[in-house]
């Protein structure tokens, strides 16, 4: 058999496991989807979202992208941001890099990345906000860790810049923006912290979008 073929083995395997559980599961899944998380995450196939996070499928709204971009020009994120927001009413939005990111990496690369270029330059702009910071970390593996934290940061900051996000919030008080960190090391998530209320009140200075 080829690895092909195997994957629909392992798929009826899953399914077989999954009734095992609970014999009732797919009718489940089948009804409304109401998760109360969107998870914003790398690409990387390292971090499957639902499961670092302890959820079933069904659980968890998912967006991935190379090192967990929220670009404003980026129509996917945007979409995925309102209809989750405004549509599924989650209560909690959640950025998630991960340590010894490749994009994060490969935006610290002085080289031309082709038609990577525009998207890396998100990070590279990071960099830049926090360059004193970063160029203060002499070994060059904990200053790439550091970005990783960094990117996570201003990532939620550009959730936090959504109208959407801010005209919910007003009005009903959720969601809530976090940053996480996932190690591949340790299998940890890190929650980073991130002061969602302080955030949005600094940011409402500049970027409010509720008519108030």
């Amino acid at each position: 058999m080829t690895p092909y073929k195997q994957l629909f083995e392992n798929n009826k395997t899953w399914i077989a496991s999954m009734k095992a559980k609970d014999a009732d599961f797919f009718e489940k899944l089948a009804t409304d989807h109401t998760p109360e998380y969107l998870y914003i995450g790398c690409s990387d196939s390292r971090v499957p979202a639902n499961e670092i996070m302890g959820l079933d499928p069904g659980e968890v709204f998912v967006h991935r992208n190379i090192a967990n971009v929220v670009a404003n020009n980026d129509l996917n994120v945007m979409a995925v941001i309102e209809y989750a927001v405004a549509h599924l009413g989650v209560q909690h939005i959640v950025v998630c890099g991960h340590y010894n990111c490749g994009g994060v990496k490969a935006a610290m690369q002085p080289k031309d990345m082709g038609i990577m270029n525009p998207w890396l330059r998100n990070i590279r702009d990071v960099y830049r906000l926090h360059q004193a910071e970063l160029d203060g970390i002499k070994n060059e593996h904990d200053r790439y860790n550091k970005l990783v934290e960094l990117n996570v940061q201003e990532q939620a900051i550009n959730v936090i810049k959504t109208a959407v996000v801010q005209k919910s919030y007003l009005e009903k008080k959720f969601p809530l923006v976090h940053g996480w960190v996932f190690s591949l090391e340790t299998g940890e998530l890190i929650d980073l912290e991130i002061n969602f209320t302080e955030k949005l009140k600094d940011i409402q200075k500049i970027y409010n979008l509720t008519g108030g």
